[in-house]
């Protein structure tokens, strides 16, 4: 996956690798001048499922591809994975 900018991808669609909508992209966050984590701001049915939550922070390891839009994997979601960290409400 390569990324000229990451203002490129800010606000791209999230979908989950079996389809399902997930969000958008908020930011990236780096960690030794590396993407390490991308903050997705949370829509559609997923909303449900996180308990109210707006917004999570997947890691970079779950993200398939970056295009148009972002695809991550199904298993980055909290019904089978607990690796995504809800993101407090008063940093949204």
């Amino acid at each position: 996956m390569k990324i000229e900018k990451i203002s490129e991808v800010l606000g791209s669609k999230v979908y989950t690798d079996s389809g399902d909508f997930f969000g958008e992209v908020e930011e990236a966050n780096l960690l030794d001048n590396k993407i390490d984590s991308w903050k997705i701001r949370i829509g559609g049915t997923i909303v449900s499922a996180l308990g109210g939550a707006r917004g999570v922070i997947i890691p970079h390891q779950f993200v398939r591809s970056i295009g148009d839009v972002f695809i991550i994997s199904k298993s980055a979601l909290p019904n089978t994975n607990d690796n995504i960290e809800e993101i407090p409400e008063d940093l949204i």
